[in-house]
């Protein structure tokens, strides 16, 4: 159980914090007496958050941010440098579904949205973070997924997997590069989880032709709980932003209620 003021004043960059786990990490954050820095290329919802954060007492700024423009990027890790003079958290969780499709009539111009939105977007945010992370070390978590990871059988799923599997890959080799400058990087990845990202899906009209059923015996169904909450995978993020997860680095950490490994 983190106690209370686990995180008093520092300060916590959130991508995609405008709904979904960004959201709900940054009122979790706030709660530990986090000060939170807001960036979405929604620019209402991201403000409608920091006036909720606000009403409860905490400290927020908010920002337009594409994490497909590096000048978004980096003039939203400034601010909360300048803001608050220092920046000891970076949640990299904005991203996208994209298109669900068959490899052979996927269009290009999707599957480059798609890596370049999670993959490339997660090496943006990261990059700029790191100047300012330096100067006291930190902790970044990023948004994977069990897609990519733990599991394969998504019908039209190659590019969202693909990103999401380089994510790892990448987590991986920033947590050996950044770690003489005491900056840990991990991973979540999410299963089944309530948020608005589903959106963001959408399905090409054969994608229904390389799907793979998952056909378990009548009466036999398993995890009957159904999809997670974004509170759930706030509180693992919140763990990880502390130092309470001080020797944990490099490391992929599943949170799906154990439902991918029945996939």
């Amino acid at each position: 159980m983190l106690s209370n003021h686990n995180l008093k004043n520092k300060v916590a960059v959130i991508t995609g914090a405008g709904s979904g786990l960004g959201r709900a990490a940054a009122f979790r954050l706030v709660s530990e007496g986090a000060n939170v820095c807001l960036l979405d290329v929604n620019v209402e919802h991201v403000n409608k958050v920091k006036k909720q954060i606000e009403e409860a007492g905490g400290n927020a700024l908010a920002k337009k941010c594409d994490i497909n423009s590096s000048k978004d990027i980096k003039e939203g890790m400034m601010a909360a440098h300048d803001h608050w003079g220092h920046m000891d958290i970076l949640f990299a969780n904005a991203g996208i579904a994209g298109e669900l499709a068959p490899i052979e009539t996927m269009n290009e111009d999707d599957w480059d949205r798609t890596i370049n939105t999670n993959l490339k977007g997660t090496f943006l945010t990261v990059k700029h973070a790191i100047p300012y992370m330096k100067e006291n070390g930190g902790s970044i978590i990023i948004t994977s997924s069990v897609s990519g990871s733990r599991v394969f059988s998504q019908a039209g799923f190659t590019a969202y997997s693909t990103s999401k599997a380089g994510q790892l890959a990448f987590m991986k080799m920033a947590a050996l590069e950044l770690a003489s400058y005491k900056i840990r990087v991990n991973a979540i990845c999410p299963g089944a989880i309530e948020t608005n990202i589903q959106k963001s899906i959408h399905h090409s009209p054969d994608v229904k032709e390389v799907e793979i059923r998952i056909i378990y015996p009548e009466g036999d169904q398993p995890l009957e709980h159904g999809p997670g909450n974004s509170e759930q995978v706030a509180n693992l993020v919140t763990f990880l932003a502390s130092d309470l997860s001080s020797h944990i680095t490099g490391t992929e950490i599943f949170i799906d209620g154990a439902e991918s490994l029945l996939k």
